[in-house]
């Protein structure tokens, strides 16, 4: 194999593990949106941590239900946390 096909291989394999890895990505950003509500305590902490970076009047409606909905007291603090930054943010 010359050098010139080398890179051409090593090029295409490079941006389809980066095509991959932005389909796993966005796959796994979209579950934690909806695991916001799971049974697993754990995987809503995990959604909690997701939606402190996506700031916005739909994430701050989502919070306020889920605040409601939940019975944790510590996932619950978080979650009010949450919500008052995203209040502040929009103010």
């Amino acid at each position: 194999m010359r050098a010139v096909e080398r890179a051409r291989f090593a090029t295409v394999g490079f941006i389809g593990g980066v095509a991959a890895g932005l389909l796993v990505w966005s796959t796994q950003v979209e579950r934690s949106r909806r695991e916001l509500f799971n049974r697993s305590p754990v995987r809503r902490f995990a959604a909690l941590g997701f939606l402190a970076g996506r700031p916005g009047l739909d994430t701050a409606r989502l919070l306020a239900d889920y605040v409601n909905w939940e019975t944790r007291p510590v996932l619950r603090r978080r979650g009010q946390l949450l919500l008052r930054r995203m209040e502040a943010h929009l103010d």
